[in-house]
């Protein structure tokens, strides 16, 4: 990726853009069956940016139809896995071809800043798909140790028709950590992308097809998630489904699964992540600026968010200083203003409900920000509260930080296992063994060491208790959901001597 741009060269390119419409069904564009369609605004300034077409049963049919066409008569399902391979890596150099139409149209569709999008989505997007596409010829089966009369072999076929459904926090880097592997596995793909963020869904999908993916294999239908996500769930003929967004909404996909054919079902949902600092924490300015990052990156509309700082009595006016210094850095305004750090709420319907929670209790303490700057743009918020508050309690998906006071190192770990979720937690400390204990100790998916993060593409994704279950994204595991295992198992006896015998 070149260097950044400037506001009015980024504007210029939005203005360029030729924004996808239709759904994308057996290798074209489709308008929807039904003729509907719906408004996409950019959240940022309110103002509509194309009309995309409101798909519903029909052309949820007709996808599921042309993909397990595509995957039962093997034009990807049975291709060579370095064929395989040399289209996805065609497909990547495609993306990053065109990454900044991508990182543009990602912004305006979004709001997301253009500082992350060209930064962090769309090079981590790419990088994600070519991984995925270099592992496709290095997975092995294996062999069973069976008996010298036998050989029992464990294969991986590719799962069938997969439907993937996509939250809008991060629509290209969520894109790509399923369609990776499921395409790397063989498998047909029925995408959803969310309604408010579909237009560079469409426009990877153009790209695959022009790095030769076979027609069907990746199928986008647009919509809503009653119209669409709800039958592609409750299909008969979708052999599992990815989705990645509220627990409430994965739920529902359960429900569906069961109420069909028992599909496999795959969830990444909330999370409430914790940040412990503890009192031998060492560069407090380092941590701090972890902290600011894990809690303000995407406006805290991250589901790894570090929104809970629990932090100990003795260091937390030293550190809550830093803090603040660093979180005035980020500042809000214009997307497309490379300096902004903090751009729109995804939408109106989801500023209301964050922008809701800066009417806090009677116990919080609002230590910085607590304002709205403008339609769609909340200020970075720190908010002093207690362990049972509704600001430490429930997922506000803002940017939003709440600090909790902790006396001890077990105290520390039993604050931030308090919650329904287990996804993501970070610890901060420099003793080496309490950084162990408290990792092995914290109920969450991924724990970051003295940095906040998700690990990188090598290492699993996904969460414990209420932050979904039956899969990880990224890493090698993340083939394991889109491919069953079959054992075959040889008798080598040769019977004819054996009757002699």
């Amino acid at each position: 990726m070149s260097d950044l741009l400037t506001t009015e060269e980024y504007k210029a390119i939005a203005a360029s853009l030729e924004l996808p419409q239709n759904a994308w069904i057996d290798g074209g564009y489709r308008p929807a069956i039904s003729g509907k369609t719906f408004t996409t605004v950019n959240p940022a300034t309110g103002e509509k940016l194309t009309e995309i077409a409101a798909c519903n049963a029909e052309d949820v049919d007709l996808a599921v139809s042309k993909a397990r066409e595509a995957f039962e008569d093997g034009r990807w399902s049975r291709l060579h896995p370095g064929a395989r391979k040399d289209v996805l890596v065609k497909f990547a150099k495609l993306m990053e071809q065109n990454a900044r139409e991508l990182a543009v149209m990602e912004s305006i569709d979004s709001g997301k800043t253009i500082y992350d999008c060209e930064t962090v989505d769309i090079p981590e997007t790419i990088h994600v798909i070519k991984w995925h596409a270099e592992l496709i010829d290095k997975i092995y089966d294996q062999v069973a140790p069976a008996s010298d009369n036998h050989i029992a072999m464990i294969v991986r076929e590719p799962v069938g028709v997969v439907g993937l459904v996509l939250p809008w926090n991060f629509p290209l880097l969520m894109l790509a950590w399923k369609i990776g592997p499921a395409l790397a596995a063989g498998c047909s793909v029925v995408l959803k992308p969310a309604a408010e963020t579909t237009l560079t869904a469409l426009r990877v999908a153009e790209l695959a097809a022009e790095a030769g993916l076979p027609r069907g294999v990746l199928n986008i239908v647009t919509g809503s998630g009653s119209e669409v996500g709800e039958p592609l769930g409750r299909h008969p003929d979708v052999d599992m489904v990815s989705f990645t967004g509220s627990t409430v909404t994965g739920r529902r996909f359960l429900q569906y699964s069961a109420d069909s054919n028992l599909k496999e079902v795959v969830l990444e949902l909330g999370g409430k992540n914790p940040c412990i600092v503890l009192d031998d924490a060492e560069d407090l300015d380092a941590v701090a600026a972890h902290v600011v990052n894990g809690a303000f990156w995407n406006m805290g509309q991250n589901c790894s968010a570090a929104s809970r700082l629990i932090v100990h009595k003795d260091i937390q006016d030293r550190l809550l200083d830093r803090v603040k210094a660093h979180a005035r850095e980020w500042v809000v305004g214009d997307p497309l203003d490379p300096q902004v750090r903090v751009g729109a709420l995804v939408s109106k319907a989801h500023f209301d409900k964050v922008s809701s929670y800066l009417e806090t209790d009677k116990t919080d303490k609002v230590l910085m920000g607590g304002k709205v700057v403008s339609e769609g743009f909340i200020e970075p918020t720190i908010v002093q509260t207690t362990r049972d508050s509704k600001m430490a309690v429930e997922e506000i998906f803002g940017p939003i930080l709440s600090v909790i006071t902790v006396g001890s190192f077990e105290e520390a770990i039993a604050v931030a296992n308090a919650t329904e979720y287990g996804l993501a937690a970070s610890i901060f400390t420099a003793n080496g063994k309490r950084a162990m204990r408290g990792a092995r100790m914290l109920r969450a998916g991924t724990v970051t060491v003295n940095s906040f993060g998700e690990g990188d593409i090598s290492t699993p994704f996904g969460g414990y208790k209420q932050s979904g279950f039956g899969g990880r994204d990224n890493s090698i595991h993340a083939h394991d959901q889109y491919t069953q295992l079959k054992t075959i198992w040889l008798d080598l006896t040769d019977h004819a001597d054996a009757a002699l015998d």
